[in-house]
């Protein structure tokens, strides 16, 4: 069984629109002591849309791009102290078939899917694997790891719900790219950052700095 809380996860990005939510997730798990490795994979539609929505310039020093400027020296007992280089995150070329995530061999615990497109959701739910993204999903389906997909579209027709449907059954989480309101977010940032804390939280990684309710 895969370790828990996961230690060693796969991150992926599509072409949905919501790269901000990507940003924020990458970030906590940058700080976050227990996640040990992250593989990061982004689709060619996946750059197109950072570099709308994050103003990327190119494909260089990716990871640092998306992780932008925001100071990561937050402390915590559960929280990394050093704040510089993203060493754990590794890009992985989507078009890399013969990755290291695309084998059962290789010890993944975990994999995240934001934003999810329906298209990326279509091939997992249909077990069509053209690129690495979809084989790692499907890895992890065959393996019975964990895999959220980050469902983001608007409005639903009656395909994508099939596929959701599919995917569910096979063993994915379908976690809809729905931010929460009742904590009064006073910008996108905390917004799409309490909704990456909740996104680990589901997978055992819970985040000191996360709301609770408390009634």
């Amino acid at each position: 069984m895969p370790n828990y809380p996961p230690q060693n996860l796969i991150v992926a990005t599509t072409g949905a629109s919501g790269s901000v939510f990507l940003r924020h997730l990458l970030l906590a798990v940058e700080r976050d002591v227990r996640v040990q490795n992250v593989n990061f994979i982004a689709s060619d539609s996946a750059l197109r849309v950072m570099a709308e929505e994050l103003d990327l310039r190119g494909r260089a020093n990716l990871v640092r791009q998306i992780l932008g400027p925001e100071k990561r020296s937050q402390k915590s007992p559960r929280m990394s102290a050093a704040a510089g280089r993203p060493s754990k995150i590794k890009e992985q070329s989507n078009a890399d078939i013969g990755a290291n995530v695309a084998s059962g061999s290789y010890p993944a615990d975990a994999m995240i899917v934001i934003p999810c497109s329906v298209g990326t959701l279509a091939r997992i739910a249909n077990g069509v694997a053209s690129h690495l993204i979809e084989r790692a999903a499907d890895v992890c389906l065959k393996e019975k790891r964990p895999l959220v997909l980050c469902v983001r579209e608007t409005p639903l027709n009656k395909i994508h719900i099939r596929n959701m449907y599919r995917a569910a059954d096979a063993g994915a989480t379908i976690f809809p790219l729905i931010p929460a309101f009742y904590f009064r977010p006073t910008s996108l940032d905390e917004m799409a950052r309490e909704f990456a804390y909740r996104v680990l939280a589901h997978l055992g990684l819970a985040q000191p700095q996360a709301f609770r309710w408390k009634g």
